[in-house]
């Protein structure tokens, strides 16, 4: 079965419809519910929309505050700093990786209310970079433009944003490097610390586009160049305890291992939150696509040991071998994207209590994400505060990011799928 406006197969619907229910009950009473270590209650239907309806009003009641404030077309919204509210913009540029996020926040809001308020603002927001299609400087062009442009085509039925997927598509695919096995993510001119072929775990999200490409009138060598991406990555990135460096560098001639750092973990040797939380996004995109059970293994290998390493409330520290220290800041963006991963995983497992101990992982995470702990309402523009971006870079600490808000609301539209009955046959 798919869903009419989703990309990815979710099983035992009547299950997961339960359990969903669960969560929504969860997200009303607040955190402390978050804590208790199961939850058995299942609230009538009726109540449960009741409370979806809340859940989604929330966030728009967001957006409605923050979208009147937004409207220079050549900026996006970034962050919120710390103790602040309105969002702080930064120029749609080249080399920006966040552009994509904010018309992706409003695509899902229609998805999730079918109010055309919503496409109007995502369309308008989403075209100002159509050139960016042409990026070859760095891999984040997937990150840009398919949360954009893909969602547009997928929710917005925008059938003329094909090409410009396919053009996107073609730009990261001359980044593949097949001496080494990986596309190269970013410039050594930006990032002189390395010399040679770098790959970061981030990376593992762009396969996305290629995908995609790959199904919709694109080359098959976006296929190939994502399945060997994902191969090599999985065969060098992770430690033997299934934790994730950040960044590798290669030789660009032999694809020999040089080099194995971080850049916004703690240390090149520590275990960076949200780098495993691209793993996990990342392998369960490429089981979906690929249907190669050896990277739905490995996709519950790295996130049942991120789920061994989490706190109570199931929010990471920024890195987990900081996290003893109390004063350590969060990253709520770590969080949702684990959250949106999981409601996805869940689905492709075929014992029972493995889809139940994912998908009550995530419940447990969009838990705490709601509550009062790191809800913005109230308090920000956002939809999420306490995350952060690159604390060993010194920016970004313990402030709302445009990528946590967009992760989430992504959970919250897969949630609300797996509840829809307008499914159809494969």
């Amino acid at each position: 079965m798919k869903y009419n406006n989703t990309p990815y197969a979710i099983k035992s619907v009547n299950h997961f419809k339960n359990l969903f229910f669960v969560f929504l009950l969860a997200c009303l009473l607040g955190c402390n519910n978050s804590e208790k270590k199961g939850i058995a209650t299942v609230v009538p239907e009726s109540k449960a929309n009741l409370i979806l309806n809340t859940a989604i009003k929330a966030c728009e009641s967001q957006l409605e505050i923050a979208v009147p404030k937004l409207t220079d077309l050549t900026k996006h919204p970034r962050l919120i700093e710390t103790n602040e509210k309105a969002w702080k913009e930064v120029p749609n540029g080249r080399l920006v990786w966040t552009s994509g996020f904010y018309p992706g926040v409003l695509w899902y809001m229609y998805d999730l209310t079918q109010n055309e308020r919503w496409k109007t603002e995502a369309i308008k927001r989403t075209e100002v970079f159509e050139d960016f299609k042409t990026i070859t400087e760095h891999h984040d062009i997937g990150f840009m433009m398919f949360p954009a442009y893909g969602n547009g085509y997928i929710i917005g039925k925008k059938e003329e944003y094909k090409d410009i997927l396919l053009a996107s598509a073609a730009s990261l695919a001359s980044r593949f490097n097949p001496n080494v096995g990986t596309i190269k993510s970013w410039s050594n001119k930006m990032h002189p610390r390395w010399q040679q072929h770098i790959t970061i775990i981030d990376n593992m999200l762009n396969l996305e586009l290629l995908f995609w490409a790959a199904k919709h009138g694109g080359d098959q060598k976006f296929y190939d160049i994502a399945v060997k991406h994902a191969e090599t990555t999985m065969k060098n990135h992770f430690r033997n305890d299934y934790t994730s460096w950040h960044v590798l560098e290669y030789d660009s001639i032999t694809g020999q291992v040089l080099n194995k750092h971080t850049k916004q973990g703690y240390a090149d040797n520590s275990r960076w939150s949200r780098g495993q939380a691209w793993g996990i996004y990342g392998y369960t995109l490429v089981y979906r696509e690929t249907k190669d059970k050896k990277f739905l293994d490995f996709a519950k290998k790295i996130t049942d040991k991120y789920l061994s390493l989490l706190p109570e409330d199931y929010v990471p520290c920024w890195d987990f071998d900081v996290q003893e220290n109390p004063k350590e800041e969060k990253d709520a963006s770590a969080a949702a994207v684990v959250a949106s991963a999981l409601l996805e995983l869940s689905g492709y497992m075929d014992n029972q209590a493995d889809k139940e101990r994912y998908f009550n992982a995530a419940i447990k995470m969009l838990t705490s994400l709601s509550s009062d702990a790191y809800s913005g309402v109230g308090k920000a523009d956002s939809f999420l505060l306490h995350s952060t971006g690159a604390k060993s870079l010194g920016h970004e600490i313990d402030v709302a990011l445009i990528y946590a808000d967009y992760y989430y609301i992504e959970a919250l539209s897969r949630l609300k799928h797996m509840t829809s009955n307008n499914l159809t046959d494969e």
